[in-house]
C-alpha cells in the first residue's frame, strides 16, 4: 500500500506564500488587504507601547555622539570608501525619503519600509542592505528609543554634518512597521529596470508619466542614471527630471540643490560584471541571513563593489563638503564613455592628474572623475545651468538651498510640524508644512450649537460640508483634513467634488457663527456636520451624542500652497458616491483606496458609506445606493435592503444597475458599483449581513459616530 513514504508531510502553500491565491483564481476580485494591514497581531511591541513616549528616554547626544563615530569607523567585511560611510548612509536615507510622491502621499522614510520587500530589493538599493546592517550596533544599544525609521533619516543627517555641511535640522517621530506596505502601487512591470515606455502616454513627455507613479522605472528612485531607457541624452533626461521630482513635490532649484548636493559627496560602483552578482535579499540564500548581491569578484567590495554600474566620484574630495562637484562640472569638457560594468557615464576630456579623485582604498591610485546624465542635464538643460551657475558662485547660498531641501525630502511625509519632535527642529514655519494657526478651544459649544441649530441648514448640507472638509485627509503623508479649513480657500472651493455652489451657501452661514463667537470655520464645519449626524440618529429613534473636540484653527491663503494641493483633490469619492468622470479603475477600488489613505478599517469603510447613504449625502442629491424609505434618518436600512432576498439586481447602464422587486419586477432603487460592492464581495458581504441584522441597528449607529468622529479627529495631532 502507497503510504506516502516519501512525500512532504506539510501543504505547500497552505502555510506559505508559494501555495495558489485567490488573486490567481479571481484576479479581478477586490483586494482588501490594504485596509487589513499593520494588524496589531503583527507588531511585536506591547500593546501600550507609544514610541512618542520612548523618544522622551532618548539620549539624543550620546546618538549623536555614536553616530558621528560610526562613520569613520570602518568595518573589514564592508570597509568605508576612504574611511568614510558618509556617502554611503546618505544614500540609504536619500532611498529611504525618496520614494515620496505628492501624488497619494505615499512613500517616504516615515516607516522605515526599506527593510523589507520590495524596497530593500529594489536594483537601485543595491548594497544598501549592508549600510543598514552597520546601523545594528546602534539600534541594538538604544533600542525602543529609536526606530529604524528614525535612525535611517538621521544617519543620513550625520553624514552631512560630519563631512561639513550645517543642516537645516531634524525632527524624530517616525514610527516602524513590521511588515511590508500593501498600499503602495510601484508599477505593474514584472522585470527590474524594463524599458519605461509602459509607463508613459508618450515617452516624448514625461508628464504622461502614469500616476501616481514618480520613478521612471521599477526598481528605481527617480531616473535611469544612463538616460532616458539608458540611451544618453542629457536634455530628455532633464525633462525626465524635472518630472520625476516634481512628482516628489520640488521645484527647479530644489531639484538642481539636491542633484548637486547629493553627488558631492561619495562615488559610484560599477568596477566589475554586474551579470556574476548574487540575487537580491528576498531571493538570496538563508545563509547569506538577508544579504544580496554577493559578489565574488576579488573582495566584492570597495574598489570592486558593483551597484548602479557607473564607476567613480564626481568630486576631487567626496568626503568633504565643498564646491567640489560644481567647480568639476562646470571647468571640464566631458564625454561619454563605458564603466567597467558596460554602463553610460561623462568622464572629462582632459583632467590634471591631480584633480582626480584617489582609489578609496590606495590612495597612490587615481581614476578620473564621473559625471551621470542627470548631472549633464544640470550642466546643459537652460534652466537648469542658471541655477547651478548661481550656486557655483554662490557656496554658502548653495549650502543653503540644499540644506533646505534636504530636509524637505527627509521630513516632507512626516505631517505638520506639529508632529515634529526633538532638540534640532526648525523654528521655522515654511509653507510645505501646511501651517495652521492655533485655535480657540475654550467657548461655550453648546450655545455655538444652538446658533448652528436656528440657521436652517439641512442635515444633508451640514453632513457633507463636514465630509468634504475631513476626506482630503492622507494618512500616507497625514496631509488634508478639516483642521485649517482650507475647504474656504483656493484650490479647494472650486473642486468639483465640493459642490462649490452648495458649499458656498454654507459657508456663508458658518463664517458669520465663527466671527460671532470669536471661533474658527474649521471648528463649525464639524461641530456642524455632528449635529446632522445626532439629528440623523434622532430621526432614527436612537438618540446618540458625537464627541467634539474644540481648537482648530483656520489656515489664510498666504499660509496656503495652492499647488501642492492639487494633487488632494478628489476624482472620486464612493462615500459620496461622486465621479468626476469614468477612469480605468473601478469605482469600489477607488472607494477602497479612499478608505485606506482616510486611514479606514474594512467594517469602518463599510458603516460609514451605509450611513452617508441613508442620510443622503450623496454628490448633486443623487437617489443611488440610497436604499430607504426614510432618507435623513441614521439607520441600518442601506444593509437591510442591500441582502434582502426579496430584490433582485439588474445592469441599466455604465455604472449603474436598477434594484427590482424579484416577484413582480417592480422597480426600487438604483445603484452603483460602490453600493453593490457591500453585497458582492464576500468579506464586505459579512460586514454588511452584521449590520444587517435586526439586533444591531444600535450597534450601526454606535460604530458609525465612532467612524465618523475618527474621521473628523485624523488630523488633530494635538489630540493623537
Amino acid at each position: 500500500m502507497d503510504n506516502g513514504s516519501g512525500k512532504c508531510p506539510f501543504m505547500h502553500g497552505g502555510n506559505t506564500s508559494t501555495g495558489t491565491t485567490d488573486k490567481h483564481w479571481w484576479p479581478n476580485s477586490l483586494n482588501l488587504d490594504i485596509l487589513h494591514q499593520h494588524d496589531s497581531k503583527s507588531n511585536p511591541m506591547d500593546e501600550d507601547f507609544d514610541y512618542h513616549e520612548a523618544l522622551k528616554s532618548l539620549d539624543v547626544d550620546a546618538l549623536t555622539k555614536d553616530m558621528h563615530a560610526l562613520m569613520t569607523d570602518s568595518q573589514d567585511w564592508w570597509p568605508a570608501d576612504w574611511g568614510h560611510y558618509g556617502g554611503f548612509m546618505i544614500r540609504m536615507a536619500w532611498h529611504a525619503a525618496g520614494t515620496y510622491r505628492t501624488a497619494d502621499g505615499r512613500g517616504g522614510g516615515g516607516t522605515g519600509d526599506q527593510r523589507f520587500a520590495p524596497l530593500n530589493s529594489w536594483p537601485d538599493n543595491a548594497s544598501l542592505d549592508k549600510a543598514r546592517r552597520l546601523l545594528w550596533p546602534i539600534k541594538k544599544k538604544y533600542g525602543n528609543s529609536i526606530s529604524w525609521a528614525d535612525l535611517f533619516i538621521l544617519a543620513g543627517n550625520i553624514a552631512y554634518e560630519s563631512m561639513g555641511l550645517k543642516t537645516f535640522g531634524f525632527s524624530f517621530g517616525r514610527t516602524d512597521i513590521w511588515h511590508p506596505l500593501k498600499d503602495v502601487y510601484w508599477g505593474d512591470e514584472k522585470k527590474w529596470l524594463e524599458p519605461s515606455e509602459s509607463r508613459y502616454a508618450n515617452l516624448e513627455d514625461p508628464s504622461t508619466l502614469e500616476n501616481p507613479l514618480a520613478a521612471t522605472h521599477m526598481g528605481l528612485i527617480y531616473v535611469n542614471p544612463e538616460g532616458v531607457n539608458g540611451k544618453p541624452d542629457p536634455l530628455k533626461t532633464a525633462a525626465q527630471v524635472r518630472e520625476t521630482f516634481g512628482r516628489m513635490a520640488m521645484n527647479d532649484e530644489e531639484t538642481a540643490a539636491l542633484t548637486c548636493g547629493g553627488h558631492t559627496v561619495g562615488k559610484a560602483h560599477g568596477n566589475g560584471n554586474a551579470d556574476i552578482l548574487g540575487p537580491e535579499p528576498e531571493g538570496a540564500a538563508i545563509e547569506e541571513q538577508g544579504f544580496g548581491w554577493a559578489n565574488n569578484q576579488n573582495t566584492g567590495h570597495g574598489q570592486f563593489a558593483v551597484t548602479s554600474g557607473i564607476e567613480g566620484a564626481w568630486t576631487k574630495e567626496p568626503t568633504k563638503w565643498d564646491n567640489g562637484y560644481l567647480d568639476m562640472l562646470f571647468n571640464h569638457e566631458w564625454e561619454l564613455r563605458k564603466s567597467p560594468a558596460g554602463a553610460w557615464q561623462w568622464e572629462p576630456t582632459d583632467i590634471a592628474e591631480e584633480d582626480k579623485p584617489v582609489d578609496v582604498l590606495d590612495p597612490s591610485v587615481r581614476h578620473n572623475p564621473i559625471m551621470t546624465d542627470a548631472d549633464m542635464a544640470m550642466k546643459m538643460d537652460p534652466a537648469y545651468r542658471e541655477i547651478c551657475l548661481k550656486f557655483k558662485e554662490d557656496h554658502a547660498y548653495f549650502s543653503d538651498t540644499f540644506a533646505r531641501a534636504w530636509f524637505k525630502l527627509t521630513h516632507r511625509d512626516m505631517g505638520p510640524k506639529t508632529r515634529y519632535i526633538g532638540p534640532d527642529v526648525p523654528a521655522e514655519d515654511l509653507i510645505w508644512q501646511d501651517p495652521i494657526p492655533a485655535g480657540n478651544a475654550s467657548y461655550d459649544v453648546d450655545a455655538v450649537k444652538a446658533k448652528i441649530e436656528a440657521a436652517g441648514l439641512s442635515i444633508s448640507e451640514m453632513v457633507s460640508t463636514a465630509w468634504d472638509s475631513a476626506r482630503t485627509y492622507r494618512g500616507s503623508d497625514m496631509r488634508g483634513g478639516a483642521n485649517g479649513s482650507r475647504i474656504r480657500l483656493a484650490p479647494q472651493n472650486s473642486w468639483v467634488a465640493n459642490e462649490p455652489e452648495r458649499l458656498s451657501k454654507v459657508l456663508a452661514v458658518y463664517e458669520a457663527i465663527a466671527a460671532e463667537f470669536g471661533i474658527s470655520v474649521a471648528d463649525v464645519i464639524v461641530l456642524a456636520g455632528n449635529i446632522g449626524v445626532e439629528k440623523a440618529a434622532q430621526a432614527g429613534g436612537i438618540n446618540i451624542s458625537v464627541p467634539f473636540s474644540p481648537g482648530r484653527g483656520d489656515a489664510t491663503a498666504e499660509m496656503t500652497d495652492v499647488d501642492s494641493f492639487e494633487p488632494l483633490e478628489p476624482f472620486a469619492d464612493g462615500f459620496r458616491n461622486f465621479q468626476k468622470q469614468d477612469y480605468s479603475s473601478t469605482p469600489e477600488e477607488m472607494l477602497l483606496d479612499r478608505a485606506q489613505l482616510m486611514g479606514l478599517t474594512a467594517p469602518e469603510m463599510t458603516v460609514l458609506l451605509g450611513g452617508m447613504r441613508v442620510i443622503g449625502t450623496n454628490y448633486g442629491g443623487t437617489k443611488h445606493g440610497v436604499f430607504t424609505d426614510k432618507e435623513g434618518a441614521l439607520s441600518n436600512d442601506f444593509f437591510v435592503n442591500l441582502t434582502d432576498m426579496a430584490y433582485k439586481w439588474v445592469p441599466a447602464g455604465e455604472n449603474l444597475y436598477e434594484i427590482r422587486e424579484r416577484s413582480t419586477d417592480e422597480f426600487v432603487w438604483t445603484a452603483t458599483r460602490a453600493d453593490l460592492v457591500f453585497g458582492s464581495n464576500s468579506i464586505l458581504r459579512a460586514y454588511a449581513e452584521l449590520y444587517a441584522q435586526d439586533d444591531n441597528n444600535e450597534k450601526f449607529v454606535r460604530d458609525f459616530v465612532s467612524a465618523w468622529t475618527k474621521v473628523m479627529n485624523a488630523d488633530r495631532f494635538d489630540l493623537n
